[in-house]
């Protein structure tokens, strides 16, 4: 079972995982976007990490809807509500429990990425976040190590597909040839789940 510990565990990981990746990030950003998403990030998981640290939920679902919170109020540019909009509605739909079962919260992640597929308006192939947390979300019942491979493949995938949402697609076909930038910084929250779980 799952508990607060566990998703407060989750989001520190991913804050020292942006926290190194950053500077990657940007340099993805910078053919496709606006050169501002590792810094983006950076200021808003150190605002959730800073936040879990001074209170503390004592329900899986409290520490995801208030790192959320935290998020979309902090992070500028379109990651800020995408990514809190994730992480609120997963939260959300697991609810007031003090523990929740692996599959419990891999239903509630797949509710937090519809979440996210119906704000952004993207679907799988359209070169987004969305990329890499489908085929995710998919694998997560097979355990969370085989989660995170699915999401770093899927941010590898999102290279040669011409982006069709968000500011990429500005671009038309010059987006080809770049990874996504918000692929990999979903990779990135994935693969600390799998640290997390000490996988």
């Amino acid at each position: 079972m799952l508990d607060a510990d566990f998703f407060r565990r989750w989001m520190t990981a991913t804050a020292a995982s942006v926290e190194r990746e950053a500077e990657r990030l940007t340099a993805l950003d910078s053919p496709i976007g606006d050169a501002d998403h590792g810094s983006n990030l950076q200021r808003g998981f150190r605002a959730v990490a800073a936040t879990l640290e001074k209170e503390a939920p004592d329900t899986p679902g409290a520490v995801l809807v208030l790192s959320g919170r935290q998020l979309i109020s902090t992070v500028g540019g379109a990651s800020g509500p995408l990514y809190g909009t994730l992480l609120r509605r997963t939260g959300k739909a697991l609810g007031d429990a003090g523990e929740v079962s692996a599959e419990e919260f891999t239903e509630a992640l797949r509710a937090g990425v519809a979440a996210v597929m119906a704000l952004g308006g993207a679907a799988p192939g359209d070169k987004t976040m969305i990329d890499t947390l489908v085929p995710a979300v998919d694998a997560l019942g097979t355990g969370f190590a085989a989660a995170r491979t699915a999401a770093e493949q899927g941010a590898l995938a999102t290279t040669p597909l011409q982006a069709r949402k968000g500011r990429a697609s500005y671009l038309g076909e010059r987006s080809i040839g770049h990874q996504d930038p918000g692929a990999t910084s979903a990779s990135l929250l994935i693969g600390a789940l799998a640290e997390a779980a000490g996988e």
